[in-house]
């Protein structure tokens, strides 16, 4: 299970399967995931908040994980591991769904090609 940061409309999401890797996915790796929780807007939902919610409970989405609680080494030996596992939802071609982040990333990302997804986070560690 992981916490959605992004403002797609979810808020807790499933692994289903981990994408060209037969171990479990770290940082950077793109999953499929299917969305459990939907993140609340209120009972009173305009048509702008409607058209803003991106997907509903039971889509089948793909993402990818930008924190993780087991902790991972850095080239320079020094290790990170954060509170939660948390990952942004992107579509097939690898473009965020949401248009803001609500929390930190990874700095792995980087070096896994996902800068879109960095230029959107308010902070990389």
């Amino acid at each position: 299970m992981l916490t959605c940061i992004d403002n797609s409309g979810a808020a807790l999401v499933e692994c289903a399967q981990v994408l060209k890797r037969k171990k479990p996915a770290g940082i950077g790796d793109k999953i499929v995931v299917v969305i459990q929780k939907q993140r609340s807007l209120g009972h009173d939902l305009s048509a702008a908040a409607q058209a803003a919610v991106k997907v509903r409970r039971g889509d089948v989405c793909h993402a990818v994980v930008v924190r993780t609680k087991k902790k991972y080494r850095r080239p320079d030996g020094s290790y990170i591991r954060f509170d939660d596992n948390a990952c942004v939802l992107v579509n097939k071609s690898g473009d965020p769904l949401g248009t803001r982040l609500n929390s930190v990333v990874g700095e792995e990302l980087r070096r896994k090609k996902w800068s879109k997804i960095l230029s959107l986070a308010p902070m990389n560690v």
